[in-house]
């Protein structure tokens, strides 16, 4: 087993790596490539701990409070979309609100979930817009599912992610969110500039938005 300080990047699949942070439970590793910060593998909960904590989540398409923290992302993706934008709820969880918000405007969502909506003929079409919301942070491979989802959109829809994002080392030492055992990829702004700037080298690079302190958007050209 390699150690935490030859972990590869599982963003950009780089080795040049290097210890970032460390609490009692987790190592956290940080890419000096696209600036990702990273649980090791060997650290990550097994799928069935995970589902049992997934499953302690009470998030649900009718609950009033839930909706308004989905719209901080909805509302800057929605106002990008045509009337008509086929979409894609990418780890939408036991309860597809996102997906909802979509569909009450009159537009067509498909959704996605590893664990919940595992239906692979989803990744056999296009789509206008993807939407991760919270999901991002989940990811054990981001460079491998990030790279798929990008290749389904569409030229000129968006890819909408909602994530908290890394602000620096003493912040990060004191942030509520690497407490969430299943919370094992963590990205910054630098991070989503090297994903433009990856994407860029196969095509026109994408427009890159900052929406608050925990929404992106990225359009394709």
């Amino acid at each position: 087993m390699p150690s935490v300080n030859t972990a590869f990047c599982p963003l950009c699949r780089n080795a040049d790596t290097a210890p970032y942070h460390r609490d009692n439970v987790r190592d956290y590793i940080r890419c000096r490539t696209c600036a990702l910060v990273f649980v090791p593998e060997s650290q990550h909960l097994g799928p069935k701990e995970q589902k049992a904590y997934y499953d302690l989540h009470q998030n649900f398409p009718e609950d009033e409070g839930y909706r308004r923290f989905l719209k901080r992302l909805f509302h800057p993706l929605n106002a990008r979309l045509k009337p008509n934008a086929h979409g894609l709820d990418f780890g939408c969880g036991p309860g597809p609100a996102l997906s909802s918000l979509f569909e009450e405007t009159g537009r067509q969502v498909a959704i996605f979930d590893p664990l919940y909506a595992p239906n692979p003929d989803v990744f056999n079409q296009p789509y206008d817009f993807i939407a991760l919301s919270e999901v991002a942070e989940h990811l054990a491979q981001p460079g491998e599912d990030l790279d798929r989802l990008w290749t389904l959109i569409k030229p000129g829809g968006w890819l909408g992610i909602m994530t908290q994002r890394v602000i620096d080392k003493d912040a990060f030492a004191r942030w509520r969110y690497i407490l969430d055992p299943t919370h094992i990829s963590f990205f910054s702004d630098a991070t989503f500039h090297w994903l433009a700037e990856h994407w860029g080298k196969k095509e026109q690079e994408p427009t890159l938005v900052f929406e608050g302190k925990d929404v992106v958007l990225m359009g394709k050209p």
